[in-house]
């Protein structure tokens, strides 16, 4: 909360700041890789021994054949919904800086330059407008018409690059390991390639590495510079360290003291900037052409995906037999597109499946969208993944190789890194169990058995303050544990007829506060073996005339409601927001210097979860007539938020009165 509040901490000394840049220029041409013969780069590929196939589970192979889908609001399977009530934002995105970066341009070819295309706008859209349910594989490209078009993949090139990629100075060829329990509780082997175990605890030095080890040795000179907030950034900074060249990262303020002193201890030079990755990445590219620095895109660029897409060259030498699909984590696209380029071309028949939090699904969206749409939030849970906009390149590439896109819950991240602890002791950052946690839903979801499902877990640079919010959700993500609330009167005797009823329930979390009304409402957690238990309780409740409701996927009580003290209230004109502050000095400030004393604060809850934006819930007096000054305030404060007053859980438990609208919603 110091953090919020501007006050001191016991911390290091922050880097210096950035220093002043004068007006844009065109980047370096980077050159194209020079042609080498199929033959050789085929000789000369790093190999490694497969690992035998052993199918405890035999079952000839099944495959499901994607269709291409539109979104419609009358569809049963895909859900369309219209944003929230109220949701704005001032987040700067990256057409704002010119258009002369790699990531607007297509492969170079030999005596071609990188010359920038001018790009059309691009729509903005909310990543509540498209979700599915949990294991249905969506987003499935429509490829109707594309084949021999001007965009379609050149697969052999990619092919080339792959097999000519320099990694291994400084990756290793990381092991895929039989996941045994998980195996055995899906009826499917689960496959972990174990990224997680490389150097940096992560894929990202693949990628960095190959396109800075191919950098002519003049440029190297000149150093190189990257912006990242987190895994990019130590890759670059190692890949520098082994190439002996000066490395420059820019990340945000709010970057967490462990990752910039991380990449700090690798030798690289650190430039905390701005409040957002954008404005790291605005600074990043402007001082690469003050100083002739070369730009190290984290995901879009050639030979980036071509040094991720070893990682799927790993996997097609390392496993035996049939495999149904690999789940891969899908953020700006690199990984995804590496491997698919790669494993496309060598065993079509395999599903390459991208794997998106459901709050962050830029790639779902701009495959639905068929061309690229820019996020206007994306949730920071699995902060490895938190990618407005796709790669130009990656996208380019997914949209002819990848077989779809399947959503995942943060409960359900949680509940995989909770899987991948019990399996091999080992923690997964969030967006290193993303692909874990959707393999885990498409087999239940399409009953698929005895198949062999190989899963890509990414990163293991776990923040330790995000733990406390996995091991609180890692039940609820299993279905082990429902939230709950039920209305009970207030008479002697109510609450030990609620006892009985819970039966042989476990009881995890229980709140009561006693009111002068003639009805209170608990709110508690509990334990469930089987649905059909919480389905049992609950009936139970029902007929004794005590109104249950489920909670468990209202993510407003598992951040807020759940941790409020003081009951009921019976403010007037209460307007109840959520926002995303930055974890940064002096944000609260801001905040209350735009809104307060303006306006009387009825409500605040924060509690830090270990990420870049701090999700605080603000209860506001604010009369009707006022509710437009106060969006106009709001928005110039810059910081994403949404107005949730008529969240029927919040009208339950926290107002004396909830409103018609709200018991509606309850029910």
């Amino acid at each position: 909360l110091s953090n919020l509040l501007g006050g001191s901490r016991c911390r290091p000394s922050p880097p210096p700041p950035p220093p002043p840049l004068s007006s844009f220029s065109p980047p370096p041409i980077i050159p194209p890789l020079p042609s080498t013969p199929m033959e050789a780069l085929l000789l000369n590929a790093p190999t490694s021994h497969p690992i035998p196939r052993k199918s405890f589970l035999p079952s000839p192979p099944s495959f499901f054949n994607g269709t291409s889908i539109s979104i419609d609001d009358n569809r049963n399977r895909v859900r369309l919904t219209r944003p929230p009530f109220i949701q704005a934002t001032l987040s700067k995105h990256a057409v704002d800086i010119p258009p002369n970066s790699v990531s607007n341009t297509s492969i170079p070819t030999p005596g071609d330059a990188l010359a920038p295309t001018p790009l059309p706008p691009r729509r903005r859209v909310s990543a509540d407008s498209l979700q599915f349910p949990p294991g249905y594989l969506g987003a499935v490209p429509d490829r109707s018409g594309s084949d021999n078009g001007e965009d379609s993949v050149d697969a052999m090139e990619y092919l080339t690059r792959i097999l000519g990629s320099k990694v291994y100075d400084v990756a290793i060829e990381s092991p895929l390991q039989l996941a045994p329990t998980l195996s055995e509780r899906l009826g499917n082997n689960i496959w972990l390639k174990r990224e997680d175990l490389q150097p940096v605890f992560s894929f990202k030095l693949r990628g960095a590495y190959n396109m800075m080890a191919k950098l002519p040795q003049e440029q190297l000179e000149k150093g190189v510079i990257c912006s990242s907030a987190g895994n990019h950034a130590q890759g670059v900074a190692l890949a520098a360290k082994r190439l002996r060249c000066n490395a420059v990262i820019a990340m945000p303020v709010t970057t967490p003291e462990i990752k910039w002193q991380s990449v700090q201890k690798l030798g690289a030079t650190v430039v905390l900037v701005g409040d957002s990755y954008d404005e790291a990445q605005a600074y990043a590219k402007k001082r690469s052409v003050e100083e002739g620095r070369t730009f190290i895109p984290p995901f879009d660029h050639p030979d980036v995906i071509a040094g991720q897409g070893t990682v799927g060259m790993e996997i097609v030498r390392q496993i035996k037999g049939p495999v149904h699909a690999i789940f891969v984590p899908v953020g700006g696209g690199g990984l995804i597109a590496g491997i698919a380029a790669y494993v496309k071309r060598v065993s079509p028949e395999v599903k390459i499946i991208g794997v998106e939090p459901s709050d962050a699904n830029a790639m779902a969206l701009s495959l639905c969208h068929g061309q690229r749409v820019i996020l206007d939030k994306a949730g920071g849970f699995a902060d490895g993944v938190a990618v407005k906009e796709v790669g130009e390149e990656t996208f380019r590439l997914c949209k002819d190789l990848m077989d779809g896109v399947v959503l995942v819950s943060r409960d359900a991240i949680c509940a995989s890194i909770k899987d991948m602890f019990e399996e091999k002791r080992s923690i997964l950052e969030p967006a290193g169990a993303l692909s874990l946690a959707g393999a885990e839903a498409y087999c239940k979801y399409y009953g698929l058995k005895g198949e062999n499902v190989v899963v890509i877990t990414s990163g293991a640079n776990m923040n330790f303050d995000k733990l406390s919010i996995v091991t609180e959700l890692a039940n609820v993500g299993r279905e082990k544990e429902a939230v709950l609330a039920t209305i009970l009167p207030e008479t002697p005797g109510s609450f030990k007829k609620f006892c009985e009823l819970v039966g042989p329930m476990n009881i995890t979390e229980f709140k009561y506060r006693y009111s002068s009304e003639k009805e209170a409402v608990v709110l508690y957690s509990v334990g469930i073996h089987m649905p059909s238990e919480l389905e049992e309780m609950k009936n139970r409740m029902e007929s004794s005339q005590l109104p249950t409701y489920n909670l468990t996927k209202n993510d407003l009580v598992k951040d807020h409601l759940r941790y409020l003290m003081g009951g009921k209230s019976n403010v007037e004109n209460e307007v109840l927001c959520r926002f995303i502050f930055p974890e940064r000095p002096g944000a609260l400030e801001k905040f209350l210097d735009a809104l307060s004393p303006r306006w009387n604060i009825t409500l605040f809850h924060y509690q830090s979860k270990g990420e870049t934006g701090a999700n605080i819930l603000v209860g506001l007096q604010i009369e009707k007539p006022d509710m437009g000054e106060f969006h106009e305030r709001a928005r110039r404060v810059g910081y994403d938020y949404v107005v949730v007053t008529d969240d029927g859980i919040f009208q339950l438990l926290m107002h004396h009165r909830p409103t018609h609208k709200a018991i509606d919603l309850l029910s």
